[in-house]
Formats: structure tokens, C-alpha cells, sequence
């Protein structure tokens, strides 16, 4: 009779979840329609994402080629933004869109730059440049890159920055005292502070090219399911509970690049800069996310450890 009971409960959990999903599916599709309904065609535009290979990325780098955009993937390792590359170009077919790997800065003209890749609660490492691996690639590669590319986007206006942050942004602190974390390491709080950091130079950023024509604007994308958490170890025993709760609840790279692509795109936010978005919609940002004073001082920084200023 127990096994009856516990049977019938699994089942019934297991129904669950699988309506569950089919729901967040009905509702990601609808979503997903309704961003592309909204978003305008984007042939003849340049599009950079970063972290293309994989992902939010990969998924925003297939969609935007589907709305016939030129689409530069920027990715760390060649052989997997090549295989990438073939996917795409596989899955979406013949489109006047193209996708390739050329060099950034060889490029006449961009019209968005998607900061998307990053790192996620790894353990104490450094990048080549002796920084933080969390802060180095989540925050300071983006910050060098957007600074070398604001020439290029500036003579391309209109154009659009988008920065891929994380809710998890609240739970970060800006500690000027240790931006490296030589003397302590917390991998969920350092993620959490270069999420943090991620919003702060999109306002900032904002700020001083007010009237140029670029927008800068930044997101959450939700819990999404990526290869992004390979560091968070789950034993075992709970690993399939796991897979089954993240496949029920956990959105898919498409669904989690719905807001990246509708901030690439959609001429809803033609002109709107400085604003944090999730599910394509204007969110609050906690005070110290907004701490002007803050934002300056980390820009200034920033441009000291990426070697613009001495």
C-alpha cells in the first residue's frame, strides 16, 4: 500500500512538472512571437555578441541571423565558435543574415555590441592579465572591449550597447579595498559583485554618451539552462532531480535570450539608454545599482586595470 502511495505521488509529480513545462513552453513561444512581432528587420546591421558559441549567446546569434542580421561571433576558442558557426548556419538555413568569425576590429561599421559572455561561480582563478576570473571576464573584458569599439559604434549611430547581467546583481558589493580578491574569495559573492559591476558601467556608460546616438542599456536573462553553471558541483545521487527541476523550470538559451534580442532590435528601445530590462520589460534596480558616485569611481578604475589609462 506504501508503494502505491509513494508511486501515485511520483507520477503525479512527474505529471506535474511536465505540465509545467509544456505551460512555460506555450508561454516562451508566445513571448518569443511577440518580441519578434515587435522588433524591426535587421538587414544590413552588424551585430558583435560575445560567448556566441554557446548558450544565451549562441541562441541571440541564431535568431538575429533569422532577422537577417551580419552576425560577428566573439568567442575565446576558434574551433568552437567554427562548429558553432556550421550549427547555426545549419539550423537556420538560407537567409540573406550571415554569421562569421572575421575580426572585430576590422569591421567599417557596428550597430550592437551584446556583452553576453561570462563565468559563473568558478573557483579562485586569474585570467592571463593577473585579474580575478569572475571580474576579469565578466566586467573588465567587456569594459576594455566597448571602450576600443565606441569609435566604431559612435560613427555608426544609431547604435546599441547591451550588457547581460543577473539578478544576482543584489546580492553584490562594489569593495574597492580588494576589486581582485587578493585578500578574500567568495566565488558566489564575486559573481554577484561583477554582475553588479556589469549594471553600474551600463548606466555610467549611458551617462557619457548622452547625445551620441548609442544607448546603452542592460538585463537579467532569468535562471536559464546553460553550461554556465559546469562549476557548481550537485552530488550525484541528486543530479537527475536536478536535471528533472531545471528541464521543468529552468528556461531554455532561446527563452533567455528573448530580451537581449528585443534590446538588440526592436525599435520599442530605439532611444532608450541607462535602463535594466528582464522578460523585455523595464525593472527597478535596487539603490546601490543606481550609486552614481560608485559607477564613476569603478569606470576609473576599470580604466586603469585594463591598461587605458596609467
Amino acid at each position: 500500500m506504501a508503494a502505491a502511495v509513494v508511486a501515485a505521488a511520483a507520477l503525479g509529480g512527474g505529471l506535474f512538472l511536465v505540465a509545467w513545462r509544456w505551460l512555460r513552453g506555450a508561454r516562451g513561444s508566445a513571448a518569443a512571437a511577440g518580441a519578434g512581432a515587435g522588433a524591426a528587420s535587421m538587414r544590413g546591421k552588424t551585430v558583435i555578441i560575445t560567448g556566441a558559441n554557446s548558450g544565451l549567446g549562441r541562441a541571440a546569434a541564431a535568431e538575429l541571423l533569422r532577422m537577417r542580421a551580419r552576425v560577428i561571433m566573439g568567442c575565446r576558442d576558434r574551433a568552437r565558435a567554427e562548429r558553432a558557426a556550421r550549427e547555426i548556419r545549419a539550423e537556420v538555413g538560407e537567409r540573406p543574415g550571415h554569421v562569421t568569425l572575421v575580426g572585430i576590429f576590422e569591421e567599417p561599421r557596428l550597430d550592437v555590441l551584446i556583452n553576453n559572455a561570462g563565468i559563473f561561480q568558478c573557483p579562485y582563478m586569474k585570467t592571463e592579465d593577473g585579474f580575478e576570473m569572475q571580474f576579469g571576464v565578466n566586467h573588465l573584458g567587456h569594459f576594455l572591449l566597448t571602450s576600443l569599439l565606441l569609435g566604431l559604434l559612435k560613427n555608426s549611430a544609431p547604435s546599441r550597447i547591451v550588457v547581460v547581467s543577473s539578478k544576482l546583481y543584489k546580492y553584490g558589493e562594489i569593495n574597492f579595498e580588494d576589486l581582485n580578491s587578493e585578500i578574500s574569495y567568495n566565488k558566489s559573492f564575486c559573481y554577484s559583485r561583477s554582475k553588479l559591476a556589469n549594471i553600474l558601467f551600463a548606466r555610467e556608460l549611458a551617462r557619457r554618451l548622452e547625445g551620441t546616438g548609442v544607448t546603452v542599456n542592460s538585463l537579467h536573462p532569468g535562471i536559464v539552462r546553460t553550461n554556465l553553471g559546469r562549476y557548481v558541483n550537485i552530488p550525484l545521487l541528486a543530479k537527475p532531480l536536478f536535471n528533472l527541476v531545471s528541464w521543468a523550470f529552468f528556461k531554455t538559451p532561446l527563452e533567455g535570450a528573448q530580451t537581449s534580442i528585443y534590446l538588440a532590435s526592436s525599435p520599442d528601445v530605439e532611444g532608450v539608454s541607462g535602463k535594466y530590462f528582464g522578460d523585455c520589460k523595464e525593472e527597478e534596480l535596487l539603490p546601490k545599482a543606481m550609486d552614481d558616485l560608485v559607477a564613476r569611481k569603478l569606470w576609473d578604475i576599470s580604466e586603469v586595470m585594463v591598461g587605458l589609462l596609467k
